[in-house]
């Protein structure tokens, strides 16, 4: 038998039948020779000929092994399945009337769906969690044993465990594995630690509610997070990660900047207050003049739309369930979940000749698309948002230098605030229109381009739009966490459904291809990101209020003022603290609300005619004249990126 560990090759005499735990103990001087023996120590599991496996997986002297440990991703993976399993012994075994659901591993922890006979609170946790330490310090092995489709429903039944019973009913096949430590035994597919000592770092995060298989008409359950590291010391960045990341949550700081709130009326539909639209505004001029200056047009499509429209397009065939419709006047109509079905119909008002192209055309429109409640997630996750959408229409000739222009406008875009990225190219989903033909060739274009250009991407198979292959870009913030944000789609299946031609130098007409492009994506989604990146401290031209002017009385309120009027002049965004706080709490207030300047305005001010002026990171900058001030603004409140050259 060949051994795999950390790219060494180690050949094992093994006879079939042998487990790697019980060559062990029966070949130590052998394993001690061959260097295994402190491998050992750190190997949670296998990977038997390609497949995950228990340590006490029976081997084949053919097998080829490879060790997995706990600092591989999937010895992490295994590692919280078993946590998840600890946690739901635990909890019957405090709770011993509790109903198991399901128990899966997510990114950076695990959670375990059990129906209480009472909600659980904060102490609650804090036992479990007590519980689980017990449990890991019996040093419990971890076994897998079969079951068939009669003793596993009988395991149910006694238990008492009628979730467990739905899901094996729902199951092929006539045998099924469980897992059993000390008293607690769990259907489960595997692997799992060799026992409960293993797990070393671990934390219980927080609970929520989820109804039985995702269906409202079933019971709701109590859903207890959890999360697990090889390491205390990884454990306690990721919960240090965690605490900033809540104070970072955009729902919170939104609502404390006065940016955008949300009611019961509207779920999933925010209300974008003064600043919210300042700041969103903000971002769309920043995008318009990067826009124009590469010499794009903007238009305006209507937000409901007749539904055969959408029949044209596709959407009611692939998209159907994701959209709002409404009737009136015998006529049936759908709210537009995407911008491209109008943007065809005003392409075909005009005849395009080949020297027209490529045509720019961007919209910042409107769509909304049914979300469940249940995903709804601040401005993560709405039901209507805008979208900084552009549709190319070009020539065979013209589309790499089409994709080029797009791809490093997205570079300069996503450097001006900060972000790293990376890019994936997305293939044909399983649900899809057009033919293999055009799918291969749009697919295929996009490749090309990013070969050609040396951009590094990752394939995801089937992750594509219904209409065509996408490049991706996923932006990493501020913590380090990753959010898919702009698009590049080829399609050539919307110019087809809708006869888009254009006349080559022939004087025929010929088959338009068509970029999708969005690089903010929805922008509701991006000003969360960045409202989480920045932390609320948004850079000086973004800032809903970029200068706030601090009177130290009612007395100096008029002089006040006059500065105001100023800095307005200069398209600087201003706000006057009329209050009659102290200067010290103004001055925190202003900080609070995250204003990148403060000036400072009191006697000797208004007698030398100057301004004291403060900085919200930088702190005091002292004394200077309103013009040198101003013009110190003007130069920071520049779009940047502009003077970039593709």
């Amino acid at each position: 038998m060949q051994l795999l560990y950390d790219g060494r090759k180690i050949s094992l005499d093994v006879q079939d039948g042998f487990g790697i735990l019980k060559y062990y103990k029966e070949h130590q001087d052998e394993a001690t020779r061959e260097g295994i023996q402190p491998i050992l120590s750190q190997v949670i599991a296998l990977k038997v000929n390609g497949e995950l496996a228990d340590l006490r997986h029976s081997l084949s002297a053919n097998d080829t092994v490879e060790m997995v440990t706990l600092t591989s991703v999937e010895g992490l993976d295994i590692m919280r399945h078993t946590a998840s399993h600890i946690m739901a012994q635990a909890a019957l075994r405090l709770y011993p009337g509790a109903k198991l659901g399901v128990g899966p591993t997510i990114e950076n922890g695990f959670y375990y769906d059990i129906l209480f006979d009472r909600p659980l609170g904060d102490e609650d946790l804090r036992a479990i969690e007590a519980e689980m330490k017990k449990i890991v310090d019996e040093k419990l092995p971890v076994v897998r044993e079969e079951m068939s489709r009669a003793d596993a429903l009988a395991w149910c039944q006694s238990a008492n465990q009628p979730f467990k019973a739905e899901i094996i009913h729902d199951l092929e096949g006539e045998r099924f594995s469980f897992y059993r430590q000390g008293e607690f035994v769990d259907l489960c597919r595997g692997p799992h630690l060799p026992n409960t000592r293993f797990l070393k770092a671990f934390k219980l995060l927080h609970t929520a509610g989820a109804y039985w298989r995702g269906d409202e008409k079933n019971p709701m359950l109590t859903r207890i997070y959890g999360t697990a590291f090889a390491t205390k010391e990884d454990l306690e960045n990721y919960l240090y990660l965690l605490e900033e990341t809540k104070k970072r949550d955009h729902r919170r700081l939104g609502k404390e900047l006065g940016l955008f709130s949300f009611h019961e009326e509207g779920p999933g539909l925010p209300f974008w207050k003064p600043k919210g639209v300042i700041l969103k505004n903000t971002l769309i001029e920043f995008m318009r003049a990067h826009q124009r200056r590469l010499g794009y047009v903007e238009v305006e499509t209507p937000t409901m739309l007749k539904d055969d429209l959408w029949r044209i397009s596709g959407h009611m065939e692939n998209f159907k369930e994701n959209m709002f419709f409404f009737e009136k006047d015998g006529e049936n109509y759908a709210i537009k979940p995407m911008n491209c079905p109008g943007g065809m119909l005003m392409y075909k008002e005009e005849l395009h000749s080949y020297r027209d192209l490529p045509l720019k055309v961007a919209e910042f429109g409107k769509v909304h698309r049914y979300e469940r409640s249940g995903v709804l997630q601040g401005l993560f996750r709405v039901r209507g948002f805008t979208q900084d959408d552009a549709h190319i229409f070009t020539t065979p000739e013209t589309l790499k230098d089409a994709i080029r222009e797009i791809i490093q406008l997205v570079d300069v875009v996503y450097k001006t605030f900060g972000f790293e990225y990376s890019t994936a190219l997305s293939t044909r989903p399983e649900k899809s229109m057009g033919t293999d033909q055009q799918w291969e060739l749009a697919t295929n274009s996009l490749k090309a381009a990013l070969d050609e250009f040396g951009v590094s991407y990752k394939i995801q198979e089937g992750e594509g739009a219904f209409y065509g292959p996408k490049i991706e870009y996923h932006l990493k913030d501020a913590l380090g966490r990753t959010h898919q944000c702009g698009t590049i789609q080829l399609d050539m299946n919307l110019p087809e459904r809708f006869d888009l031609t254009y006349v080559g130098e022939d004087g025929k007409p010929h088959r338009v291809i068509m970029l999708h492009r969005a690089i903010l994506g929805s922008l509701e989604r991006f000003i969360a990101i960045l409202i989480e990146h920045y932390g609320g401290k948004f850079p000086f031209w973004l800032a809903p209020v970029q200068v706030a002017i601090l009177p130290v009385s009612e007395r100096f309120l008029s002089y006040a003022k006059e500065v105001k009027k100023v800095l307005e002049r200069a398209g600087i965004r201003v706000s006057v603290d009329t209050s009659d706080e102290k200067l010290g709490y103004k001055i925190r207030q202003a900080q609070l609300e995250q204003i990148p300047y403060m000036v400072i305005v009191g006697e000797k001010e208004v007698e030398n005619q100057q301004l004291s002026v403060r900085h919200r990171d930088e702190g005091d900058k002292g004394s200077m004249s309103m013009e040198f001030f101003v013009s110190q603004l003007e130069k920071e409140n520049r779009f940047p990126g502009l003077d970039e050259s593709f």
